[in-house]
């Protein structure tokens, strides 16, 4: 067993789901003001890697949807399956098409950026928030061998 620090573990109750929201934040705004899928992907990332340092790799990466694999995988498939609808329109590939919906009291303004920021979002937390949580595993196994080899010469 690995010694955690227990504070870390009661923060993370509430910052790791804010830190979700923020990055979620950071993605939708990304198309009017700075931020987008990557850096929104970037502080899933961060969130993951404070949640395997204070809790473990396989609870980090446990919390991630699909697994880190899956996310980024269906995160690339997502950005490049954004740059078809233009083909069924004849334009180029990746060229991006907006449309407005209205609501009544608004008008919503969708694009298919939107999926390409997803995919890249979902790309970004699958392969860097995996890495991270496999690099906390790796020290927790290292520690883990550590602490049996103290033991055996205790013993001894």
């Amino acid at each position: 067993m690995t010694p955690r620090a227990v504070i870390l573990e009661v923060l993370l109750r509430a910052l790791y789901p804010l830190m979700l929201v923020v990055s979620v934040w950071i993605l939708l705004r990304g198309h009017n003001a700075p931020g987008g899928g990557f850096i929104g992907g970037m502080i899933a990332v961060a969130a993951t890697a404070m949640l395997a340092v204070g809790s473990g790799a396989a609870q980090a990466q446990r919390r991630m949807p699909l697994g880190p694999l899956r996310l980024a995988a269906a995160g690339v498939l997502l950005s490049l399956a954004s740059g078809l609808p233009a083909w069924a329109v004849g334009s180029a590939y990746m060229t991006h098409l907006w449309a407005s919906v209205p609501l009544g009291f608004t008008d919503l303004k969708v694009s298919t950026v939107m999926l390409f920021d997803l995919g890249v979002y979902a790309a970004v937390w699958g392969a860097l928030g995996g890495l991270c949580a496999q690099v906390v595993s790796l020290d927790e196994s290292r520690r883990g061998d550590e602490d049996a080899g103290s033991a055996a010469e205790r013993d001894a």
